[in-house]
């Protein structure tokens, strides 16, 4: 069973995310949906992460008029700590820039 974050803590990295980091959220979404999905569906126009636990995140994923979830699993594996998800956001955004060929920006 997944490590389950308290809620004030997924609310904290949702907002975050959804606020912050749309196109982060849009480039992770484009890079680890199934070819084909993006294949039969269209190109992805938005994505917005709605949940995470111990295993991975999950996003909302918008082609069209149509949404589906994506769940997406952590690079390094499970995680049980506060710190180690934006350990493992980073690293998805990351692996996201090399599979679609993009430029990561520095992390601070």
């Amino acid at each position: 069973m997944p490590h389950t974050f308290e809620s004030d803590v997924v609310g904290a990295i949702l907002r975050h995310m959804n606020g912050d980091h749309t196109d982060d959220n849009l480039l992770i979404a484009r890079a680890f949906s199934p070819a084909s999905e993006a294949a039969s569906a269209g190109a992805i126009t938005a994505a917005v992460m709605t949940g995470l636990d111990g295993d991975g995140g999950t996003w909302e994923v918008t082609r069209g008029s149509a949404t589906t979830e994506l769940r997406v699993p952590w690079p390094g594996g499970p995680i049980d700590e506060r710190p180690a998800v934006r350990r493992e956001v980073v690293a998805l955004y990351d692996l996201a820039c090399e599979k679609l060929g993009v430029e990561p920006r520095p992390h601070a």
